[in-house]
């Protein structure tokens, strides 16, 4: 498998670059909501620290300042026009050129983009981080390894559910409307079909810890010679 991703890696480095393969990896993690990706991501951040920069699509959601809350409550969410992939794209762009990008950060409490933003800066390794991801061909070509995480519905709903509810003070009733009205329907129409772009698929994501280890040792392998070029 690791011989398998090298070879996908360099083609892709060698068609960019006309040959000349850079210092910066760019990881796609995509999948279903509660699929398990971000616990992939986390534990890709807690082996390699600041040598991983991450980009989350969701805090790329479009910014609706002159809506009223009420309309932006029941925008769909899931649909790949509720994002601003285009500058998700531009500051990957940035990124890979060496620059330090301002990430815009999202607040789910009034459904609209926050004030702030997060400094991100260039690192050796960039993750990118959503459940369309894949779905925006621009967007998908600037990334060198696409990894889905393939989980069961069943599962993927508990875990919406546990973390709307605890973490995003979603009621049980709002989260199952949603779920039935946008989320599965957006994800049997658009992020289901783009598991077919993934150049690998992990069922479980980060707590399958035998595909676990053989990303962080491909990640490993791509520092080591950044280190040694």
């Amino acid at each position: 498998m690791l011989a398998t991703w090298e070879k996908v890696y360099y083609n892709r480095k060698k068609k960019s670059f006309g040959g000349n393969c850079v210092n910066t990896i760019v990881i796609g993690i995509a999948g279903g909501t509660g699929s398990g990706k971000t616990t992939l991501t986390k534990r890709l951040k807690e082996r390699f620290s600041e040598d991983i920069s991450v980009l989350f699509h969701d805090n790329y959601y479009k910014a609706h300042p002159g809506m009223p809350f009420e309309e932006r409550e029941r925008l769909n969410y899931d649909h790949p026009n509720a994002f601003d992939t285009h500058l998700m794209v531009a500051d990957l762009e940035r990124l890979r050129g060496g620059q330090t990008i301002n990430c815009p950060v999202y607040d789910y409490a009034i459904h609209d983009r926050a004030d702030a933003v997060v400094e991100v800066p260039p690192t050796k390794v960039i993750v990118v981080e959503g459940i369309l991801i894949f779905e925006n061909k621009e967007l998908r070509d600037l990334m060198d390894i696409k990894i889905y995480v393939d989980t069961d519905a069943d599962v993927r709903i508990l875990r919406r559910i546990t973390r709307d509810v605890k973490k995003r003070g979603r009621s049980l009733d709002s989260v199952r409307e949603q779920y039935l009205t946008t989320v599965k329907p957006m994800h049997d129409a658009f992020v289901e079909p783009s598991k077919k772009f993934a150049d690998i698929i992990v069922p479980e994501g980060g707590h399958n810890l035998v595909a676990l280890e053989m990303i962080v040792r491909r990640v490993a392998s791509h520092m080591e010679d950044a280190e040694n070029s």
